[in-house]
């Protein structure tokens, strides 16, 4: 970790594992959510100095196929959920396919899709919550483990928040380098990332609000507006909404009517359906009933603004407060 030059743009930046792998300015991912991070989204995070990772999601070939040609060429990574692309392993050929740098799998076992992955020559990136799913992503041969705490917006488990997760990863994982997931926005979360040992981050939710994501107005409005105090992880939108996910996982969304609903309803049959039914017929955009995701950090999300800048922005600032901490400590003895 060190603050001198990037190679093209002037400016403090921070050089780790990661920047050195994958050849980027600043040690800033971005979270492969399924259905927002498109290839417009994934290549201006990529052009900003970053890796852009387009979202795989469920596993839909046909969409990520059409994203990844939005990515335009640019150098970008590519996420799955694994337990469905186990259920769809064609979508896996579509990434492959593009010559991704990376491919990131996340809450379901790696090891099946490993050797494919690491043979085309993609990283791999493995997402780890627990030390069972450290366990996996090592044997898996993960080049980086991606450690998503329980602040974080969308899926996931939970259980440990990101602060106590992070370092616990980073003793697990042997010399592989680790990057923190989980209520992240600003230069303060990647500085404190770095201290705690992680070689980057990955970033959801701050870029859910920018112009590039696939995201509608309302969405990046909504929440701009929302503090971190609003969310709750729930089961709401997988129980209501579907599909339905593994034990021990569950979603942090903006509170709404959906979840209010949802805990009224005791197990009634009826009132379930009468409720997926008024889902299903909502607007597209009506985030009343529809799931706005977003994480702990929404406090320090005040503004829409495009992805580069962020990146830049986020990974210069940070830089700079390492270096400034670096200056105030003193050597005693």
């Amino acid at each position: 970790m060190a603050g001198s030059t990037g190679s093209s743009r002037p400016g403090a930046r921070i050089a780790t594992a990661i920047t050195e792998r994958f050849g980027l300015r600043h040690p800033i991912l971005l979270a492969p959510m399924g259905d927002t991070a498109g290839g417009r989204l994934a290549a201006a995070v990529s052009r900003g100095g970053g890796l852009g990772m387009v979202g795989g999601g469920y596993a839909d070939a046909a969409w990520l196929e059409r994203e990844l040609g939005e990515a335009g060429g640019e150098r970008v990574g590519v996420g799955f959920i694994t337990f469905a692309l186990a259920e769809q392993p064609e979508a896996l050929d579509v990434a492959l396919d593009a010559r991704p740098v990376a491919v990131q799998l996340a809450f379901g076992d790696p090891r099946p899709f490993a050797d494919r992955i690491l043979a085309s020559g993609a990283a791999l990136l493995c997402c780890a919550q627990t030390d069972e799913e450290v366990e996996a992503a090592l044997a898996a041969g993960a080049d980086v483990i991606v450690a998503q705490g329980r602040d974080a917006g969308g899926h996931g488990r939970p259980d440990r928040g990101t602060m106590g997760l992070v370092p616990s990863v980073v003793d697990r994982a042997g010399g592989v380098p680790v990057v923190a997931a989980g209520g992240i926005v600003d230069a303060r979360g990647v500085a404190a990332a770095i201290a705690l040992g992680a070689a980057g981050v990955s970033m959801g939710t701050r870029f859910v609000t920018t112009p590039e994501s696939i995201s509608t107005a309302k969405e990046r409005a909504g929440l701009v507006a929302a503090r971190g105090q609003d969310t709750i992880r729930t089961e709401a939108v997988d129980h209501i909404r579907g599909p339905a996910w593994p034990d021990g996982h569950d979603g942090r969304i903006v509170r709404n009517r959906l979840v209010e609903r949802f805990e009224r309803l005791g197990g009634d049959a009826e009132a379930t359906e009468r409720l997926r039914e008024e889902l299903r017929a909502s607007a597209p955009d009506d985030y009343s009933l529809r799931p706005l995701w977003g994480g702990e950090g929404l406090d320090l999300v005040g503004d829409v603004r495009p992805a580069a800048e962020l990146v830049e922005q986020i990974g210069t600032d940070a830089a700079r407060r390492l270096l400034r901490s670096a200056g105030q400590v003193t050597e005693l003895g």
